[in-house]
């Protein structure tokens, strides 16, 4: 009771110190729980990177499950069939095509088997998974896209738009890439420090970004412009998330006094947040994750076991802390399943995959309504965001906003998409953004940069000499049959 208590004081500056008490009894919300699933349900016997970069190394949609790993010289992830719980074999086939760490991956939310990832080696692949998982190590990548000059540490698909997949590098740019043509097509460049996390609104028209120079802005992703930016003394911000179509932001950050806060903004007033509340005194970032299906916002700490979970309202206090979630073990960083992917017959509403380093494990946590009824729960399950993009990237890139196309859980998800990925065939050539050459100029900055580039170069240098022993071989084979047409009886 004492945590709730202290939680309680949310919204206090705006009412009495138990001023969420009767949202909180009226809320269909109030009794959901976090059940963790049993041993044989969770992975077990991963690898799981140590690398400290603050991003969650984990991904998940309705058939797979990715986790970074640990792994000695360039970056590899795991892939997982859902199904294929239990003990995870030490010689398990991954990913490994890049050079460096992986720092982030992200399934395509259009086609299932589709996996975006970004490394340290400066370099944003999209791997294309074989039914039913990989069955040997893939190092081949169905696109390899360059233009950062240093590490991707983000990369993000756009929410309604199929193949437009952003990324940000410790170059300080946001670089938005066509995968229809596998190109980088348009370049924000509006930051003067590393891009900590980027989040988009319902429809994507928006981006909003937390940055190292403490800046929250809100972006048009298209034309690059700051449409609104907040300089946050008292709240060093970290990770921002857009609550639906709500135009309100929320923050997780650090007080002046080093405590865990939370902070709620008007998208098109950012002067001012519109609360600030301080969580608690532990050090770990806080990750939130909004359920614009439910109005729930959960915070999960990193280091911590810990996940609170709240409901948003449109009046103040607009925060009504609900329950906690607690765990012995502390996570590293979470996936989330998507919403199609989820058990409604069990009336779960949310599930966490939890990843415990020291274990070598990835728990599933489900977070249930508990309902004594056995049908559909129409109003905990509204029309939800699909697996059909709204737009092509032409029509998007020429402007055009669309929400997303909702589906129906009641079915419970059998439809697969029917979209494939069909990689581009590009010529290798440089890759000019706004009229800047991205390849071109780029001085590298540390030993370790010198170093990828000279590999890079290196790499380069083999393909041309193949290529053109390759063009040597086939110029004398048609010289060869040039004379022996010359040659031939019939041209006597």
């Amino acid at each position: 009771m004492r945590d709730l208590h202290k939680s309680s004081v949310l919204g206090s500056k705006h009412g009495s110190l138990m001023s969420w008490r009767p949202q909180y009894r009226s809320s269909k919300f109030r009794n959901v729980y976090g059940k963790v699933a049993s041993r044989e349900h969770c992975f077990d016997g991963i690898p799981i990177t140590k690398n400290v970069h603050d991003n969650h190394f984990c991904a998940v949609n309705a058939r797979f499950l990715a986790i970074v790993t640990e792994s000695a010289g360039g970056g590899s992830f795991l892939v997982i069939p859902l199904e294929q719980t239990g003990r995870i074999e030490p010689n398990y086939p991954k990913v490994c095509g890049h050079q460096g760490n992986v720092l982030d991956i992200k399934w395509n939310p259009f086609i299932e088997n589709i996996i975006a990832s970004c490394s340290e080696d400066t370099s944003v692949r999209i791997w294309e998974i074989p039914e039913g998982g990989l069955k040997r190590n893939m190092t081949e990548a169905v696109l390899e896209l360059y233009g950062h000059s240093r590490r991707v540490g983000l990369v993000e698909w756009h929410p309604t738009t199929n193949n437009i997949l952003f990324s940000a590098g410790y170059d300080y740019k946001v670089l938005i890439w066509n995968l229809d043509i596998g190109e980088p097509v348009k370049m924000i460049d509006c930051h003067t420090d590393v891009i900590l996390c980027m989040s988009f609104n319902t429809d994507g028209s928006l981006l909003a970004t937390t940055c190292k120079d403490k800046k929250l802005r809100v972006v048009e992703p298209r034309s690059g412009r700051v449409l609104q930016e907040a300089s946050c003394k008292n709240h060093r911000v970290n990770r921002v998330v857009f609550l639906g179509s709500t135009k309100r932001l929320l923050t997780t950050g650090v007080s002046r006094w080093n405590t865990r806060q939370i902070a709620l903004w008007d998208q098109e007033d950012l002067s001012m947040p519109l609360i600030e509340e301080e969580i608690d005194g532990l050090s770990g970032l806080l990750f939130p994750f909004y359920d614009a299906d439910t109005h729930m916002l959960y915070l999960a700490g990193k280091g911590d076991g810990n996940i609170r979970y709240y409901e948003i309202g449109s009046e103040k206090p607009y925060l009504s802390y609900l329950m906690e979630f607690r765990s012995p073990a502390p996570q590293k960083g979470l996936g989330v399943m998507p919403k199609h992917g989820l058990d409604v017959s069990a009336c779960e509403v949310f599930r966490f995959y939890k990843l415990v380093t020291l274990k070598g494990l990835i728990e599933p946590i489900s977070m249930i309504v508990p309902r004594r009824s056995e049908t559909y729960q129409e109003d905990i399950y509204p029309m939800t965001p699909g697996t059909e993009p709204a737009l092509t990237p032409d029509e998007w890139l020429s402007g055009v906003n669309r929400d997303p196309i909702l589906m129906s859980l009641k079915e419970g998800y059998k439809r697969t998409s029917k979209i494939v990925f069909k990689a581009p065939v590009r010529e290798k050539k440089g890759v000019v953004v706004n009229g800047i050459d991205l390849l071109e100029n780029v001085p590298p900055r540390t030993e370790n940069e010198l170093l990828r580039m000279f590999f890079r170069q290196q790499d380069e240098i083999r393909r041309l000499k193949d290529e053109l022993s390759q063009k040597d071989i086939r110029i004398r084979q048609l010289q060869l049959e040039l004379k022996n047409l010359r040659n031939s009886p019939k041209n006597n």
